[in-house]
């Protein structure tokens, strides 16, 4: 009898050491399920449009900034200079990064839309490319040459070469002049418009092309060794951060334009792209 008591109350003893550490081992779990939310809940998302080159490898860049201060920078990549836009004023993203002030201007009044400026980073001075000649000189009579065909890159493509003096625009056209606009084109130069992605597509198609560098760029053509002539760098278009109106304040944004703003990343910008592109802070 007394070895049964003796056997039940070791049984008991066991059981309940058993259960003890249960207890410990399921509270343990608890608290680190507490904590791996906490830590989840504490990071921030921002999430962001941009087209691939430069604007997609300069938000890269900054990733790691950005999550030192608890915000994870999620990059949408667009090959379109609308859809960034539209997708911002539907709230599918918290900001952009593809464009200048003239062009948002421009959209914004065409599409009603609320977007607005959160800061700029950098200019990517416009060039002309050609396959088949090496100077703007060589462009013979009834030559081809596209441009975008949005209103104000494809302004800027025709002030461009205004400038070299290729054509000659009417007073007054200005960054929203079109082919219209032209009243001088002493070589009667024939003008191809075209979405500014498709532009590095086609230049084997045409004798010259007006070319975005964001484009360029991603087509493997350098503006400092490619083009035939370069926009001059104190370009007025430098590439915004755009967010919509009213959120300009908001924690986020204001730690994505520090990071973008900063020596490291005009450091980034100035030993990758060599010149290609312009820091503008």
């Amino acid at each position: 009898m007394k070895k049964n008591i003796k056997k039940l109350l070791a049984f008991a003893l066991s059981a309940s050491i058993l259960l003890v550490g249960c207890s410990s081992g399921g509270n343990e779990k608890q608290g680190t399920a507490k904590e791996e939310n906490k830590t989840a809940s504490a990071e921030q998302v921002l999430k962001i449009g941009a087209t691939p080159e430069p604007h997609a490898a300069i938000l890269e860049s900054v990733k790691p900034a950005l999550e030192k201060e608890g915000i994870k920078l999620d990059i949408q990549v667009f090959n379109d200079y609308v859809i960034p836009n539209t997708a911002l004023e539907e709230k599918d993203l918290d900001a952009n990064y593809f464009q200048h002030q003239p062009y948002l201007d421009e959209f914004n009044a065409q599409k009603g839309t609320h977007i607005v400026s959160a800061g700029t980073v950098h200019v990517e001075p416009m060039a002309v490319y050609s396959k088949k000649y090496t100077a703007l000189s060589d462009l013979p009579e009834g030559a081809t040459i596209s441009l975008p065909n949005d209103p104000t890159n494809g302004g800027r493509a025709l002030i461009l070469l205004q400038k070299e003096g290729l054509i000659k625009l009417k007073d007054g056209a200005g960054l929203t002049a079109t082919d219209k606009d032209i009243v001088e084109n002493a070589k009667n130069f024939k003008f191809e418009l075209l979405d500014a992605a498709q532009l590095p597509r086609t230049l084997d198609d045409v004798d010259a092309s007006v070319i975005n560098t964001n484009y360029a760029l991603d087509a493997k053509l350098d503006p400092t060794k490619d083009a035939l002539v370069v926009e001059d760098k104190e370009s007025p278009y430098a590439n915004i951060v755009a967010v919509r109106e009213g959120e300009t304040e908001d924690p986020r944004i204001q730690a994505l334009m520090k990071a973008l703003n900063s020596e490291e990343t005009k450091k980034f910008i100035e030993e990758t792209y060599k010149g290609a592109i312009v820091p503008a802070f």
